[in-house]
């Protein structure tokens, strides 16, 4: 097999060079996404650590507590914990026992809450990485195409990292999200369309004289940047004890997310630092834009694309990049993928609040739903150890549950109007 020169030699850390996810054809370190023999998506290929795994994993709860402590295991400088960064990751793993009653889960349930992470969504993590290769490439302008929470975390790292940045959004994203990719002072973008509409026009910009030194995160840097999601895996079984989970719910946008996590649990599992069990997967996709539950329903390994029609805007990704590779792992590892009503949506978000005090943004509201779902239809065991994501915080998807919630009552500033209004206890 024939190694592709396509960079200088650069230092990210184990990182080895791309791999074809199709063909397996190998290529240096460098700025592309696509194969060059069969157009396949590339991603990064690791000379891991070997020998003692107690060694490696007492180095590891050594680190510091967010995603460098995982350097050894990611395409990223030595010392990167050393540079101006937003230090994303190590959020909490919260046991859900009130939600678990409510579920009829006995077997221990947990969320993920990344709603933690500095600006308040899972994608701090994956953009994080995503630096790390464009300050390596010498990139000066930080880019991406977004549903929302990535172009917040693509200006704030950006800012932080003293790079400029220029982010692309559908023009009808909720206005919170609006606000949070703007106040960072980089240059945001509304396209009129769809993401997948963005997502086309960035890809057209790479090729341009326009687009010349910059890193688009999703996009030139998309290899690097997938890699970021791989610490949700690693955090989820430190935070167990060193153990996999039997079961994980995640939500679904381009798939990326999902295909990465199920990535990090075998890196673990190879490198001896969790025991070798079965553990399933399961993808969560709402139903206005279900591409992939629609697939997976249907027994086809294509992925159909569908125009997005649905609150959870986050998730709202037509024709996922990675949808076929989540149905591989959906059916290896004998879990399934789910789709959930917006009001289901809204019911799920009321229900994480109420229960665990978690406000959770519409994406975590459909992991929600999607594990509701899959109890009542038995297709997810209850008594099993069950780990479901929330991604994103809720005051950024206010407009999705604003409708229907509110006051309990307004009164009159006397005792006799709150006996009156019959609140009380």
């Amino acid at each position: 097999m024939a190694v592709h020169t396509v960079a200088t030699t650069v230092a990210l850390g184990p990182a080895a060079g791309l791999s074809c996810r199709e063909c397996g054809e190998r290529f240096d370190l460098g700025p592309i996404f696509a194969c060059a023999v069969c157009f396949g998506p590339l991603e990064v290929a690791y000379d891991l650590p070997t020998g003692d795994p107690e060694a490696l994993r007492r180095r590891i709860e050594a680190g510091p507590e967010n995603i460098w402590r995982y350097a050894p295991l990611l395409p990223v400088p030595a010392d990167v914990a050393d540079k101006p960064s937003l230090n994303p990751g190590f959020t909490k793993l919260v046991k859900a026992d009130n939600l678990a009653r409510e579920l009829g889960v006995s077997g221990g349930l947990y969320v993920k809450d990344d709603s933690g992470n500095p600006t308040h969504s899972f994608k701090d993590r994956v953009v994080a990485i995503a630096v790390e290769a464009a300050r390596a490439f010498g990139f000066t302008t930080l880019s991406c195409s977004s549903t929302g929470n990535l172009a917040g975390a693509v200006g704030a790292a950006a800012a932080r990292a003293g790079l400029k940045s220029c982010v692309f959004i559908p023009h009808d994203l909720e206005a919170g999200k609006v606000v949070m990719a703007a106040v960072y002072g980089g240059d945001l973008v509304g396209i009129e369309g769809t993401y997948d509409d963005v997502n086309r026009f960035c890809s057209e910009l790479i090729g341009d004289p326009l687009g010349e030194g910059w890193g688009f995160v999703n996009v030139n840097l998309r290899p690097y940047y997938g890699e970021g999601s791989k610490t949700l895996a690693y955090e989820i079984c430190e935070q167990l004890g060193w153990r996999l989970p039997d079961q994980i719910v995640v939500p679904i946008a381009s798939g990326s997310q999902l295909t990465k996590i199920d990535k990090g649990l075998k890196e673990l599992i190879a490198l001896g630092l969790v025991e070798d069990r079965p553990y399933k997967i399961f993808g969560a996709q709402a139903e206005g834009c279900s591409p992939v539950s629609r697939a997976f329903k249907d027994g086809h390994d294509v992925v159909r694309p569908v125009k997005p029609d649905t609150i959870a805007k986050s998730l709202a990704i037509g024709n996922p990049a990675d949808g076929p590779y989540v149905l591989d792992i959906a059916r290896r590892t004998g879990g399934a993928v789910e789709d959930v009503t917006d009001a289901q949506i809204v019911d799920a978000i009321k229900l994480l609040a109420r229960t665990e005090g978690i406000f959770a943004e519409t994406a975590g509201g459909v992991t929600v739903g999607v594990t509701k779902k899959l109890i009542e239809a038995g297709v997810l065991d209850p008594s099993l150890t069950t780990v479901v994501l929330n991604t994103g915080d809720g005051l950024k998807t206010l407009d999705a549950v604003a409708p229907t919630t509110g006051p309990s009552a307004t009164i009159r500033p006397s005792l006799d109007a709150f006996r009156a209004a019959g609140l009380a206890g």
